[in-house]
């Protein structure tokens, strides 16, 4: 089956700094993939280029089986984003933002309408749909930022950082909610990620440091016997 995210050997730098070098992983249909790395490790960089911000100078990115350079509106239409800076307008209700993004995917108003609605129930959202944004908690503000990135059904969510600045409640419904969808919804995941307990034994896990990839495999696995914060230790020199 094609992976719903494939990147091979993709490089990107700033200037003289080497910001990604020759990463490659996989995140396989319907999978939990943890993308696991201390601030500065890369991980906003490659998101970058996943969702175009950056161009990919070498390497390639395939989404849902789309070159994203040579097919970008294919790939980027399989793609929901949840980016670590808030992006939905405080001073509007959550229908509202949800009703513009729709608009941006080309979705006609009697068809968001409905969808709206759908999305706001899986992320229990439902009974807030006409609460502004600055009435929300953190946990419920993340959770209408998903609902955003659902709107148009995508393959793929990509999720960088997604709890930061939430409280451990907060946190672990937000963690919970992605792991709902990819078992309930057959959605994909790429959660990034600089906290070690968010991971759980069974999942995909990419440690990336200073812009490499040092290990890929199962969590369990690559922790061993040692556990995971002891494994980080020993690939990266660096406490996460």
């Amino acid at each position: 089956m094609t992976p719903a995210l494939q990147i091979d050997r993709v490089s990107h730098s700033f200037g003289a700094v080497q910001a990604l070098e020759d990463v490659s992983l996989t995140v396989p249909r319907g999978g939990f993939t943890a993308l696991l790395g201390v601030n500065g490790a890369g991980k906003t960089t490659l998101f970058s280029l996943i969702t175009r911000l950056y161009d990919n100078r070498s390497g390639t990115i395939r989404v849902g089986g789309h070159d994203l350079r040579r097919r970008p509106s294919q790939a980027l239409a399989r793609l929901g984003v949840v980016f670590q800076s808030r992006a939905m307008d405080a001073d509007l209700t959550i229908r509202q933002n949800l009703t513009y993004h729709a608009s941006l995917h080309g979705i006609p108003g009697r068809l968001a309408r409905p969808r709206i609605m759908a999305v706001l129930e899986q992320v229990d959202l439902a009974d807030r749909a006409d609460a502004r944004i600055t009435a929300l908690s953190g946990g419920q503000s993340r959770r209408a930022e998903i609902a955003r990135a659902l709107i148009h059904s995508p393959d793929l969510l990509l999720l960088d950082e997604a709890t930061v600045g939430l409280d451990v409640k907060s946190r672990a419904e937000v963690l919970a909610l992605t792991r709902r969808l990819i078992a309930d919804d057959g959605v994909s995941a790429l959660w990034a990620t600089h906290i070690m307990d968010e991971i759980e034994p069974d999942d995909d896990l990419v440690i990336l440091h200073r812009g490499r990839v040092l290990r890929h495999g199962r969590a369990g696995a690559i922790a061993g016997q040692a556990g995971l914060t002891r494994a980080f230790l020993d690939l990266t020199g660096v406490a996460p």
